[in-house]
């Protein structure tokens, strides 16, 4: 009996904490408005997410990019996670800029879109 009710419980606190995974909403944006041939930021700001186990990486053509940089992980009230990364480039039109977020297991790519 106390092993059921000991698996009862476990089962209890698996599903609750499974309940809280909230999936990342991933922005990739630049600081300036984008121009090829001109310095700007490549900013990546992850929000949104539950729990906080998340990894963001800026890759040029599938290379992690240099000198990038990441603000401390903050949340809101409701334990849902905020946490952004950036980093200097100058875009090229022959490039590939991306933003690669891993949540827990899953890993997607976002694609920054020039709006030129």
């Amino acid at each position: 009996m106390k092993l059921v009710l000991c698996l009862v419980a476990l089962a209890a606190v698996y599903f609750a904490v499974d309940a809280k995974k909230s999936p990342p909403k991933v922005q990739v944006y630049t600081s300036k408005p984008g121009q090829f041939g001109q310095n700007n930021t490549l900013i990546c700001h992850v929000s949104g997410f539950h729990p906080p186990d998340i990894t963001i990486g800026l890759l040029k053509n599938n290379q992690e990019m240099s000198n990038t940089s990441q603000t401390d992980l903050a949340f809101h009230q409701n334990w849902h996670f905020h946490l952004t990364k950036s980093a200097p480039f100058n875009p090229k039109s022959t490039d590939k800029y991306t933003c690669r977020v891993t949540h827990g297991s899953d890993t997607k790519d976002y694609a920054w879109e020039p709006n030129m």
